[in-house]
C-alpha cells in the first residue's frame, strides 16, 4: 500500500502494524500537511460485528475528546479502494511506546514512575470526568507513547489506542465482549464489568511492569494481588500506593484518578487496614421499600405541596397559596407514593445488590424526572383547564392552562428526582459493610 492515496487526501507512507482484519498505516495528510495515523478495519474472513461496534465507538469517542495528551480525531470514512471496511484517521505522535523501553531492558526509577503516573492520572481525570465517564479499558505499556526530553529523561506522555473504550452509559457498566490485555486487566473486567477504578488497576500494573521489566502475568501473586515488593527498591509509601492501585477487590481499590493523584503527590498513602474487607451486602427488602416510600411520599410530596402553594401566591396572594397548596397536596402525595414504589422496584430488580452506584443514581434520577414531570403536566393541566370558566381566578384564555402546566410540573419532576437521588445515596451507604477478619 506504500504511496497509495486514500480519499484523494492521505498518502500512505508505510505500514506500522497488522493483525487479523486490522492494519495501522503511517500517512501524510495532503490537506493539513501533517503526518497522521490511519487505522483500517476490513471485512476479512474472521470479521466479527463486535469489532465494527468497537471501531465505531472509538471514532465517536475520539471525536468528543480534546486533550493535549490524546491523539486528536481527524477523519473517519468507508473504504472504497482497499477492500470493504472503514478507516479512522488520527494525529501522529512521534515517540516510542513504553513497551519498547521494556524490551530494551530499561528499568524506571521511583522518581520517573511518579512522573509517569502523574501525567497518566491527569489524562484519566479528564476521561473519567466526561459525561458519561470514558473508560479506556486497555491501559498498558504498548498504548502509552513517551516523547523524551532533551536529556533522555521522562518528557511528555500520550495515551493512545481507544479501541477498547467504553462509557458508563451501558447498563451497570457491563458489556458482552471482554476486552483488555491479560495481566493488565483487573478481575472485574474479565466479567465484562468496568469502572474508572478498572483503569487505575491497569495503570498500577503498567507501573509495576516498568519497575520490574516483567509482564504482570509472569509475576508471583499473593492473595490474587501482584507480589512485586521484593523486586523493587522503592519507598514503603510508593509500594503501598501501587498495591492500593492494584487491589484485586474493586471496593478496596482507589476509586478515582483524582484521589490517586492527590495521595501520590502528598506522599500520605492511607492503606486499607489488612484486617478489614469492604463488602457489598444486600439491603433488607422491607427497609429498602420503606425508605423509598417514606422519602418519596412525605419529603417529595411535601416539597411539591409547599412549592405549589408558593407558586399559587404569585397569582392570588393568600387565597392562591391555600389553593395551590391543596392542589399540590392532591397531586404531590399520591405521585410521591408512586415514585417511591417505582424507585424501590427498579432498585430491587436491577441493582440488588448494588454494584454500580453511579448508574443507579442516574437511572433513578432520570426516571423520576421524566415520569413525574409527564404525569404532572397532565394533572396540573387539568386543574388549569378547570379554571377556564372562572375569569376572576386568572384570565379568560388558555393562560390558565399554561400557568399550571409548565412551571409546577417542572418543579415536581425536579423535586422527585432530588428525592430519588437522596434515596440512591442512602442505598449506596447502606449497601456497604465492613467485615472484620481475625489476624
Amino acid at each position: 500500500m506504500n504511496e497509495q492515496i486514500l480519499q484523494n487526501r492521505y498518502e500512505v507512507k508505510r505500514q506500522l502494524g497488522k493483525k487479523a482484519g486490522r492494519r495501522t498505516l503511517l500517512a501524510e495528510d495532503k490537506i493539513l500537511q501533517k503526518t497522521v495515523i490511519i487505522k483500517l478495519l476490513t471485512f476479512s474472513s474472521d470479521f466479527a460485528w463486535e469489532d465494527l461496534k468497537l471501531f465505531e465507538r472509538e471514532a465517536e469517542t475520539l471525536k468528543t475528546l480534546n486533550h493535549h495528551a490524546i491523539p486528536s480525531y481527524v477523519d473517519y470514512f468507508e473504504l472504497d479502494a482497499v477492500g470493504k471496511g472503514y478507516a479512522l484517521v488520527q494525529s501522529y505522535v512521534e515517540g516510542q511506546s513504553l513497551e519498547e523501553y521494556i524490551k530494551a531492558r530499561r528499568i524506571f526509577a521511583e522518581k520517573e514512575l511518579k512522573n509517569i503516573a502523574s501525567q497518566l492520572l491527569e489524562i484519566l481525570i479528564y476521561l473519567h470526568s466526561q459525561y458519561p465517564p470514558v473508560i479506556h479499558r486497555d491501559i498498558k505499556p504498548s498504548n502509552i507513547i513517551l516523547v523524551e526530553n532533551g536529556y533522555g529523561g521522562i518528557g511528555k506522555l500520550y495515551l493512545v489506542d481507544f479501541g477498547s473504550v467504553q462509557t458508563l452509559a451501558s447498563k451497570a457498566g457491563k458489556t458482552v465482549t471482554v476486552v483488555g490485555t491479560y495481566g493488565y486487566m483487573p478481575p472485574e473486567q474479565f466479567g465484562g464489568y468496568a469502572t474508572p477504578a478498572s483503569d487505575l488497576y491497569s495503570l498500577g500494573a503498567t507501573l509495576i511492569a516498568l519497575a520490574t521489566g516483567i509482564h504482570p502475568a509472569d509475576l508471583p501473586q499473593q492473595g490474587m494481588g501482584i507480589d512485586f515488593e521484593k523486586l523493587v527498591d522503592f519507598s514503603s509509601a510508593f509500594v503501598g500506593w501501587l498495591q492500593w492501585l492494584t487491589e484485586p477487590i474493586v471496593e478496596r481499590r482507589l476509586s478515582s484518578a483524582t484521589e490517586a493523584l492527590a495521595t501520590l503527590e502528598s506522599g500520605k498513602i492511607q492503606l486499607h487496614p489488612v484486617n478489614t474487607e469492604v463488602l457489598r451486602k444486600p439491603v433488607n427488602i422491607w427497609l429498602l421499600f420503606g425508605n423509598a416510600l417514606l422519602r418519596s411520599t412525605f419529603v417529595g410530596g411535601g416539597t411539591v405541596m409547599v412549592s405549589a402553594g408558593l407558586y399559587g401566591s404569585i397569582a392570588i396572594p393568600v387565597a392562591g397559596t391555600i389553593i395551590g397548596g391543596m392542589i399540590g397536596a392532591i397531586i404531590g402525595f399520591p405521585l410521591g407514593l408512586g415514585n417511591g414504589l417505582l424507585i424501590g422496584l427498579i432498585t430491587r430488580l436491577f441493582f440488588y445488590p448494588l454494584r454500580n452506584p453511579y448508574l443507579h443514581k442516574r437511572v433513578l434520577s432520570l426516571t423520576s424526572t421524566i415520569i413525574c414531570t409527564a404525569i404532572s403536566v397532565i394533572c396540573f393541566g387539568l386543574f388549569g383547564l378547570g379554571t377556564l370558566g372562572y375569569p376572576s381566578m386568572l384570565s379568560q384564555s388558555l393562560q390558565n392552562f399554561l400557568f399550571f402546566a409548565i412551571a409546577p410540573p417542572i418543579i415536581t419532576g425536579l423535586s422527585m428526582a432530588a428525592v430519588s437521588k437522596s434515596f440512591a445515596q442512602w442505598y449506596e451507604k447502606e449497601s456497604q459493610s465492613t467485615k472484620y477478619l481475625k489476624k
